[in-house]
C-alpha cells in the first residue's frame, strides 16, 4: 500500500508549516489538515457533496472556523467558572467564554495549533500533540495521539489516546459538522440518539446538574424523528449533552442521522458516556472565496463524543480526571452509507 504524500495547506503567522494528507478507503476519502488535527473534507462514493463543513484554505480556519472539524482539548465542551477541584488543590482556567466559562480547552488549545505526522498510510494518518504545563491554567504535560481510519463499509474510525505526567483533566473529542445531503442547512436530516437522559443547560449553556429524562420532551430521539423540532412555537436550540452512559463502555451504536433528501446515513458508534448534540444553531461563518456565501444556522450539525460536559464539578457525572500511568482512550466510528 502506497503512502501517501503530504502537501503543505499553508504556513501559520509563527512561521509553522501546516500539512494536508488525502486518506483513500471503505469508499470513503478524507483530508487530514496538521492544524487542530482538522477533518477538512469527507466524502462517500456515490455521492458529490462533502459531509463536514470545511474551509479551502488555512487563512479561512485561523480567522473564521468555530472548530469545524477540529479536535477540542485537553478538555473539551464547558467548565462553569473555568474553575474545579483536583486532589484537593484548586485550579482556574482561562475564561475564554466571557467571565463566567472555559470552553474546548481555552483560546490556545489543542484545537488551534499544529500536530505532528507519526504515522501515515494509504488508509489511516496518526497525529500527536503535547499540551504543555500550566497552558491555559492545567496541570501537567498532557500528550494526545489522533488517529484517523477509514475502514471497511464506510467506517471512518476516530480513536484518541491521552496520557499525563501529573493528574489533569482530560476529555478529547470530534468537532465536525455533519451535512449529509450539500443542502444550505441540516434540517432535513432525521436523528436518533439512544438517551434515556440529557442535561439541561443555563442561559450560558452550562449544565446545571440534573439529569432530566428526555420523555415527554424535544429531547427524545430514541426514535428516529425529525431534527428540527418545536416546544411550544419556538425551535429547539439543541446545544446539551445526551446522557448515554455513567462511564465509558464497550463501543457501542448510539446515534443515527439520515438525509431525506440524498438517502444518506451516518451511524456513530462509540465508547464515551456522553454525545453533545449541536445543531448549528450559531453558525453564521462567511465561506472565502464564494461571494456572499455564508455557513448560517444548521448548515451543519456536531455529534460530539465525549464526557459529560463540567463533569470535574459533578460528582454524580462521569470521571474526567486522568492520572499518570493511565492512559485515556476514546474510540468513536462514523459509519456512512447510501441507499
Amino acid at each position: 500500500m502506497s503512502r501517501p504524500s503530504i502537501e503543505t495547506f499553508g504556513t501559520t503567522p509563527s512561521g509553522e508549516s501546516v500539512g494536508r494528507v488525502r486518506l483513500e478507503g471503505g469508499g470513503l476519502t478524507a483530508s487530514i489538515v496538521t492544524w487542530g488535527a482538522v477533518i477538512q473534507d469527507l466524502r462517500l462514493a456515490r455521492h458529490d457533496a462533502p459531509l463536514v463543513l470545511g474551509f479551502d484554505t488555512l487563512d479561512a480556519y485561523l480567522k473564521h472556523s468555530p472548530y469545524f472539524g477540529a479536535t477540542p482539548g485537553r478538555c473539551s465542551n464547558r467548565i462553569a467558572g473555568g474553575r474545579f477541584t483536583l486532589d484537593g488543590r484548586s485550579y482556574q482556567l482561562e475564561l475564554n467564554e466571557g467571565a463566567y466559562g472555559h470552553l474546548h480547552g481555552g483560546s490556545d488549545c489543542i484545537a488551534v495549533r499544529n500536530w505532528t505526522i507519526a504515522d501515515l498510510a494509504k488508509d489511516r494518518v496518526v497525529l500527536e500533540i503535547t499540551d504543555p504545563d500550566g497552558r491555559a491554567g492545567y496541570p501537567g504535560n498532557c500528550t494526545v495521539r489522533a488517529t484517523y481510519h477509514l475502514k471497511p463499509e464506510g467506517t471512518l474510525s476516530v480513536v484518541y489516546e491521552s496520557t499525563t505526567d501529573a493528574p489533569t483533566l482530560a476529555n478529547i473529542c470530534q468537532h465536525s459538522y455533519f451535512n449529509l445531503d450539500g443542502q444550505d442547512d441540516a434540517l432535513g436530516h432525521d436523528l436518533m440518539i439512544a438517551a434515556d437522559h440529557y442535561l439541561p443547560v443555563d442561559n450560558r449553556l452550562i449544565p446545571t446538574g440534573e439529569i432530566k429524562p428526555v420523555e415527554g420532551t424535544a429531547f427524545d430521539f430514541r426514535k428516529l424523528t425529525q431534527m428540527k423540532r418545536f416546544d411550544g412555537d419556538a425551535q429547539v436550540r439543541y446545544d446539551h449533552n445526551f446522557c448515554l452512559s455513567a462511564k465509558r463502555q464497550a463501543k457501542r451504536s448510539i446515534a443515527l442521522a439520515r438525509s431525506i433528501n440524498s438517502g444518506v446515513s451516518m451511524e456513530v458508534r462509540t465508547t464515551e458516556p456522553g454525545v453533545q448534540f449541536y445543531a448549528g444553531v450559531y453558525l453564521d461563518v462567511p465561506v472565502p472565496g464564494l461571494e456572499g456565501r455564508k455557513y448560517g444556522p444548521f448548515a451543519g450539525f456536531c455529534l460530539e463524543t465525549q464526557t459529560w460536559p463540567d463533569a470535574i464539578n459533578h460528582e454524580n457525572f462521569p470521571n474526567a480526571i486522568l492520572r499518570p500511568g493511565e492512559v485515556l482512550r476514546q474510540e468513536t466510528d462514523y459509519v456512512f452509507s447510501k441507499t
